[in-house]
């Protein structure tokens, strides 16, 4: 049976803001069941994706990256890139035709009501439109976490690692210690780069660095290959050198460098939450849902995807385990979990909502 409302035509019945991985898997499950809904996203699909650092494979194997049961093709059956998962979910969008305002923002949110008002702003100019149902899959990755250091925006800085080829035979310092600082140490090196890492503590944590690059990273460093300055934090960046400090206290040394490469994290943009009302709890301002609806303390107004996790300091929630966030979403507006998502790739990677809920 088909879902589909019978009331005011020009209200949608759902308003899926954001067109990443789960937003995507959502949609295809509410065209498939009659909703009529209409979704959104500020840039392309799969924007994120898109300033990953070029041949980046997934540290995610392809049946937990998989969405809306349309499996990921490859000839290797090894972990993808960035660039094979962004064919894939144009494939997606295609075989399943869905129509996606991409590069229109969606500016304001006001619940009412009878539903929500929202407020976009493409470049042809403001739109509004109404929805009973909204659903946030926006993500948490929408601007780095800045050091707030003098010098951060500087020509030769950058929070982004685009390609290991712009530091060939360059001297380049890598603030951070987690998966995106070993993984730029190791492939920088490889293409030729000079390469020194700066981490805050004494030594990498192998619970936040995947098990088959901390050996690596740890080998090249004994043999000298790569520099590491452990218990250090950059104070400021000058054109010709960074200013660290030892993170016990201590004089300041000049490290002289050509490039500098914060891979300090990133952050999710909340203001759509809070505009909307949703209750925003505790240092991560993880917002309050319903783990068994995705529902939010605001009627009506649904998570999806990583930015149920809030601001994501403890990197709780990825594509792999947010699979059933759109079965119970599309479950709770339709009455039916979606043939799309049986067996184990929404079921059974349904992790972490206690210790997101009790954080």
């Amino acid at each position: 049976m088909s879902y589909s409302s019978e009331n005011d035509p020009a209200v949608y019945d759902v308003a899926i803001v954001g067109a990443g991985p789960i937003g995507i898997e959502l949609a295809a499950c509410l065209k498939l069941a009659g909703a009529r809904y209409i979704h959104f996203d500020a840039h392309q699909i799969g924007y994120t994706l898109t300033w990953w650092p070029r041949n980046t494979n997934f540290f995610s194997t392809t049946e937990r990256l998989a969405i809306a049961g349309v499996p990921i093709p490859n000839k290797h059956q090894q972990r993808i890139t960035g660039e094979d998962y962004l064919a894939y979910l144009r494939g997606v969008v295609e075989q399943f035709d869905l129509a996606i305002n991409s590069y229109e923002p969606v500016t304001a949110i006001e619940p009412g009501p009878d539903g929500f008002a929202l407020r976009t702003s493409p470049l042809a100019g403001e739109r509004r439109y109404r929805a009973r149902r909204v659903v946030l899959a926006i993500g948490d990755m929408h601007w780095p976490n800045r050091l707030g250091i003098p010098g951060e925006d500087l020509p030769h800085v950058s929070h982004y690692f685009r390609d290991p080829h712009d530091y060939f035979r360059r001297r380049l310092l890598i603030v951070g210690g987690k998966n995106s600082a070993a993984e730029a140490a190791l492939r920088c090196w490889r293409a030729g780069a000079h390469v020194t890492v700066s981490y805050r503590k004494p030594q990498f944590d192998a619970g936040r660095v995947k098990h088959w690059l901390l050996p690596d990273l740890n080998a090249q460093i004994e043999a000298g290959s790569i520099t590491f300055l452990p218990s250090t934090i950059p104070l400021e960046i000058t054109p010709t050198h960074v200013l660290l400090a030892p993170a016990a206290g201590g004089a300041p040394v000049a490290h002289a460098t050509d490039f500098v490469l914060l891979n300090t994290g990133f952050r999710g943009d909340q203001q759509l939450l809070e505009m909307a009302g949703v209750e925003l709890r505790g240092e991560n301002r993880v917002p309050c849902f319903d783990p068994d609806t995705m529902e939010t303390n605001v009627p009506g107004l649904y998570l999806a995807g990583t930015v149920a996790a809030g601001v994501q300091q403890r990197y709780t929630l990825f594509i792999e385990n947010c699979h059933a966030h759109a079965g119970k979403i599309a479950q709770a507006i339709t009455g039916s979990w979606p043939a799309r998502l049986g067996g184990p790739t929404a079921r059974n990677y349904d992790l972490a909502f206690e210790h997101i809920q009790a954080n």
